[in-house]
C-alpha cells in the first residue's frame, strides 16, 4: 500500500525528480535566494531543511549525508562553516517563500525561494586618491621610466618592438561596400 507517500511529481521519473530537487538544493546554497515554481520551491523545503539541520551536528556522519546530495566537496563546507552557524540558534524556519507572479509563458505561479538569513557580500569601493598622491606616483612613474632606458635592451625586447610605419592599415568590411547601399532616407 502507498500510505504516506504523496509527493510532488513534476511529471518526471524517479531519477529526473531527485536530480531537479538536487540541483535546486545546490542552487540554493551557492546563490541563496532563487526564483523558480511554487511547486518545486514546495517540493524542495523539506529536502533543504533536512540539509540544514545536518548542518547543524556538524559531524563526519553528516558530511557524508550531506556529500550523498550535495556530490560537491566545496558545497558541503560551505554548507557546514557557513551556513551552519548562521542557523544554529534556530530549531526551523530556514527558508522564506515570497511570491512573485506568473510566468509569461505558461502563467505558472512563481515565487523567490531564499534563505531566512541571507549574508550580504561585501561591496569594496576603491579608495579615492588625493591630489597631493597623485603628484607622489606621477614623480615615481617618471623615476622608474628614467631607471628602465638605462637597462640594456636584450634582443627579445628589439624583436617585440614594431615600429608603426610596418604595421597594415585596417580594411574596411569588404571595402566599403556598406557605402553602395546607403539610401537617402538614411542621411536625415
Amino acid at each position: 500500500m502507498r500510505h504516506a507517500k504523496k509527493r510532488h511529481q513534476f511529471n518526471r521519473y524517479t531519477s529526473w525528480h531527485d536530480a531537479t530537487l538536487k540541483s535546486l538544493v545546490r542552487s540554493i546554497l551557492i546563490y541563496q535566494s532563487i526564483k523558480t515554481t511554487k511547486s518545486k520551491a514546495l517540493a524542495v523545503r523539506p529536502l533543504l531543511e533536512k540539509m540544514v539541520n545536518l548542518s547543524k551536528e556538524n559531524t563526519l556522519a553528516a558530511k557524508r549525508r550531506a556529500f550523498d546530495i550535495l556530490q560537491d566537496h566545496k558545497l558541503v563546507s560551505l554548507l557546514f562553516n557557513e551556513i551552519g552557524p548562521r542557523f544554529a540558534k534556530r530549531t526551523g524556519g530556514y527558508l522564506r517563500i515570497l511570491g512573485w507572479g506568473e510566468r509569461r509563458g505558461d502563467s505558472a505561479e512563481m515565487v523567490v525561494l531564499e534563505l531566512t538569513e541571507i549574508k550580504k557580500p561585501e561591496i569594496k569601493k576603491p579608495k579615492k586618491e588625493h591630489k597631493e598622491h597623485k603628484k607622489e606616483s606621477e614623480k615615481s612613474g617618471a623615476v622608474e621610466a628614467e631607471t628602465q632606458e638605462t637597462k640594456p635592451r636584450t634582443e627579445t625586447a628589439v624583436k617585440e618592438e614594431k615600429h608603426p610605419e610596418h604595421k597594415r592599415p585596417q580594411k574596411k568590411f569588404l571595402g566599403g561596400i556598406k557605402n553602395i547601399f546607403k539610401k537617402e532616407r538614411d542621411s536625415l
